[in-house]
């Protein structure tokens, strides 16, 4: 069995795959303060609750963008599972050609990411047209605490491309910037004219999160494709709830985790 783990600013994701199935998934909060013995419990605990036994991990694979964990992440994994996880970070092989400025800038969790979205486009049924031997034009839209649209040629070429503020940010930023502004749930509202506050935030911040989406995919349509239309892949904690807006032509939640998966496989 291998273990995935994606380490977000809000949550750490996890996912155990039993062969080629994601056989269980489980997260909790993100902490920079736990400690290797807290964390290395937590998994021991989640797994045998689930009737999983740990000593069948073979392989542990992780993505973080929360520096400060790392180091107990690691070390939870050497003393609870006696492995040596493999951390998505510069210099492991990816499969990617990676054109960014300065590739230790990037998310671990945008790489693994397009590790995955490479797989799963080239495992998709070519419906939208496009011609799978020749590869696809990719565009993943990560939608977490930050929304991340990344840009993958055909050529398994990683070139970058936008950052802005994920749904549940901007609702914080509203309340907690405001006097008067509540905290509201991220959810399509009925009306797209708001008849009361929770509405009408409701209805800023859904349909604001998708146009900024759909205008950023077809900006990097327009310059980085000549217009060509790119595979769009909505992954992250929200892209389900974005799933009726028409911004993808497929959605994997779990984008990460699989791609981490794969990391594993071309790191052997």
């Amino acid at each position: 069995m291998i273990l995935t783990v994606d380490v977000g600013n809000t949550t750490i994701q996890c996912g155990l795959f039993d062969g080629e199935k994601l056989a269980l998934q489980f997260r909790r909060s993100t902490n920079p303060k736990l400690s290797s013995d807290e964390l290395g419990l937590f998994f021991r605990d989640v797994l045998a609750l689930n009737n999983f036994d740990y000593a069948q991990i073979e392989r542990i694979a992780c993505c973080s963008v929360v520096p400060a964990i790392n180091h107990s992440l690691s070390n939870c994994f050497r003393k609870y599972f006696f492995k040596e996880a493999l951390f998505i970070a510069a210099g492991i092989k990816t499969g990617l050609k990676i054109k960014y400025a300065n590739p230790r800038e990037i998310g671990a969790d945008r790489i693994a990411g397009a590790i995955g979205a490479v797989h799963a486009a080239s495992s998709d049924d070519g419906s939208d047209g496009s011609d799978k031997k020749g590869g696809r034009n990719l565009i993943v839209v990560d939608m977490g605490t930050a929304t991340t649209v990344d840009v993958i040629t055909k050529n398994n070429e990683y070139l970058g491309g936008a950052i802005l503020p994920g749904a549940s940010m901007s609702v914080h930023a509203l309340s907690e910037g405001t006097a008067q502004l509540p905290s509201v749930e991220v959810v399509q509202p009925k009306n797209v004219c708001g008849s009361s506050t929770i509405e009408a935030i409701q209805s800023g911040v859904f349909y604001g999160q998708a146009g900024a989406i759909r205008e950023l995919v077809s900006k990097m349509e327009e310059s980085v494709f000549g217009g060509e239309r790119a595979f769009v892949i909505g992954t992250g904690g929200f892209s389900r709830s974005f799933e009726s807006a028409g911004l993808f032509d497929l959605v994997l939640p779990d984008l990460v985790l699989q791609g981490l998966k794969i990391a594993l496989e071309l790191n052997k």
